[in-house]
């Protein structure tokens, strides 16, 4: 898997998306007087944090055998993406519309989680 996609570049980006959380974590929790902030900021790391393990998650599974799980980090990602970035953007003080987008990154969290579930069918195969 040589290509711009491969595991490696995934679990870089997860990395990436886990620094991001955890910094974005402790800005709400020290940087932020606004509660309705603070909750936004708390809600999209936690959920970008989820989503960036189980991008690690992906790859394990790849590792014993499930193929498809390839599929999920695009979803998990591209998530993180639009669910935790809108809520961050909202939280800057963005436009409500921006909300609209977060309910997109949400359905983009099921599905990864969906291909995930297909994937794991790939392990330990009944003869």
């Amino acid at each position: 898997m040589s290509h711009v996609w491969s595991r490696r570049n995934w679990m870089t980006l997860a990395a990436v998306g886990g620094f991001i959380a955890v910094a974005v974590g402790a800005f709400a929790a020290h940087g932020v007087a606004d509660p309705r902030a603070q909750e936004l900021l708390r809600t999209g790391a936690t959920y970008g944090f989820m989503h960036t393990m189980a991008t690690f998650a992906c790859a394990t599974f790849m590792q014993v055998g499930a193929r498809r799980a390839r599929f999920a980090p695009a979803f998990f990602l591209s998530g993180v993406v639009l669910f935790s970035g809108s809520l961050y953007a909202l939280a800057a003080g963005a436009p409500r519309i921006v909300g609209a987008i977060t309910p997109v990154g949400g359905l983009l969290f099921l599905t990864g989680w969906a291909v995930l579930a297909w994937a794991a069918r790939g392990v330990d195969p009944q003869p």
